[in-house]
């Protein structure tokens, strides 16, 4: 089974590190009330201003402190503390939080800009070392107005958005669960209520996927995003009525990868990320249902060859380089 090696961190720092400060090419969500607003991303986002997008950037860093985390003795470790000193410092956050203070940025990254702010939080609240607690400490006010964005957000939202890109509540909601069950537990009754009222009924899932767009699988990123907030029995329960027919491998779209036509196209890229995803999933997955439960085999084997498929494309192209290696690693460390 592939996993994650300190050869891979080596590789997967080595690329976040080149692009979460590089601005160029950038393509910003920026809704502007007048000629005042026109900016560019570094004026906008004092620290988020890489990595082609806002979204990017922000789990850039969180590759960056999960990855140090792990490997303290990585070879970039003392880039990767200074990166952070030097970009996360209060006057920064206040920028970046000044800019989706403003009403024209009501719906800026929601759901999954927010969903990545809060895990980059909840990765640097586990750093042990000085410059770890001090990064955790500066970013929290940012943290804090993203979790109270999905506070006001939550009760607004009758209906689940059930796509394979950044609009999947899904994806969202399973992310900022590792925040918010230990720093916000009133936030995460909020999500775990909702997730059950939106997604608990599901039955028999149909599985229309992939879409040429897609980097989430909707129907197992669905699947995560229960696990993560259910009991495992109730998890268990509940997933054998969502995929009865997984045992036999159906819908047999799910245990196939999908096919990258090309990976300068960074929509078609999109689909080494469906990749990984999947792999993240069945690998949870599995392990919530236990080595003998029938399904088990085939979700591991589903995520083997997912993980095949896609990981020698990490890196080769702006357009997946930019971000795919966060992907690759929640599927090898899941």
């Amino acid at each position: 089974m592939t996993q994650l090696s300190k050869d891979i961190a080596e590789k997967f720092a080595g690329l976040a590190l080149a692009h979460v400060s590089r601005e160029y090419p950038n393509i910003m969500q920026h809704a502007m009330a007048g000629p005042s607003e026109i900016m560019g991303p570094r004026a906008a986002h004092p620290i988020f201003f890489g990595s082609y997008d806002w979204h990017s950037c922000v789990h850039g860093y969180w590759l960056l402190a999960r990855l140090t985390r792990r490997y303290p003795d990585l070879s970039s470790a003392s880039q990767v503390s200074a990166l952070f000193q030097d970009y996360i410092t209060t006057a920064n956050v206040a920028g970046e939080i000044a800019y989706i203070a403003r009403p024209e940025a009501r719906g800026f990254e929601r759901p999954y800009g927010w969903g990545w702010l809060l895990a980059l939080q909840c990765e640097l609240e586990q750093h042990r070392t000085d410059k770890g607690e001090r990064a955790a400490e500066t970013l929290r006010p940012l943290a804090r107005a993203l979790a109270d964005r999905f506070r006001a957000f939550l009760p607004l939202s009758d209906y689940p958005v059930r796509t394979g890109v950044h609009s999947s509540t899904a994806f969202a909601l399973r992310l900022a669960a590792d925040y918010a069950e230990p720093n916000d537990p009133e936030l995460y009754a909020l999500m775990r209520d909702k997730v059950i009222a939106w997604y608990g009924g599901d039955r028999v899932a149909q599985s229309w996927e992939p879409s040429q767009d897609d980097f989430l699988s909707p129907t197992l990123m669905e699947a995560e995003c229960m696990r993560r907030f259910l009991a495992p029995a109730a998890f268990r329960a509940w997933f054998e009525d969502f995929l009865p027919g997984a045992a036999r491998r159906e819908p047999a779209t799910l245990f196939s990868p999908a096919r990258v036509s090309d990976r300068t196209d960074g929509k078609i890229a999109h689909l080494d990320g469906l990749n990984f995803s999947r792999a993240w999933c069945w690998r949870s997955i599995a392990t919530a249902l236990g080595d003998a439960h029938p399904v088990t085999s085939r979700a591991r084997d589903a995520a083997a060859l997912h993980i095949a498929a896609s990981l020698p494309h990490v890196a080769g192209d702006y357009m997946g380089e930019h971000w795919l290696a966060t992907f690759a690693l929640l599927a090898l460390e899941a």
